[in-house]
């Protein structure tokens, strides 16, 4: 399984971006994908989180600003971030978790927040 993560860039405070993250198989076959980040010298936290059914999970962080979603015909997951703040800086990654328990890691796009 290979996770491609992209859209990540230099955005002003209160901007907007969307990043995809575009599997090389099929996203139906995961129980549940998710987009995570890691600022510099922090832990990898959660952002947020869609399963096969749909279902939708959120950092307290972002919950409002960001939208999950999928499409199962591209293969392709999306975090639609919204009013981006400074502390928003960080790479972001996207995981992919199987029925079985593994779970896969792309390489991770960077958003920088900044004026």
């Amino acid at each position: 399984v290979q996770l491609q993560a992209s859209g990540g860039g230099l955005v002003q405070p209160e901007g907007s971006l969307r990043l995809s993250c575009e599997a090389s198989g099929s996203i139906s076959s995961f129980r549940a994908m998710g987009w995570y980040r890691q600022a510099p010298g922090e832990q990898r936290e959660l952002v947020a989180i869609i399963t096969r059914g749909g279902n939708t999970n959120y950092a307290d962080s972002v919950k409002v600003r960001f939208t999950v979603s999928r499409d199962g015909a591209k293969n392709t997951v999306y975090l639609e971030m919204n009013s981006l703040k400074p502390e928003d800086t960080a790479v972001y990654y996207c995981n992919a978790l199987t029925y079985f328990g593994a779970s896969y890691w792309g390489k991770g796009t960077l958003v920088t927040v900044s004026s």
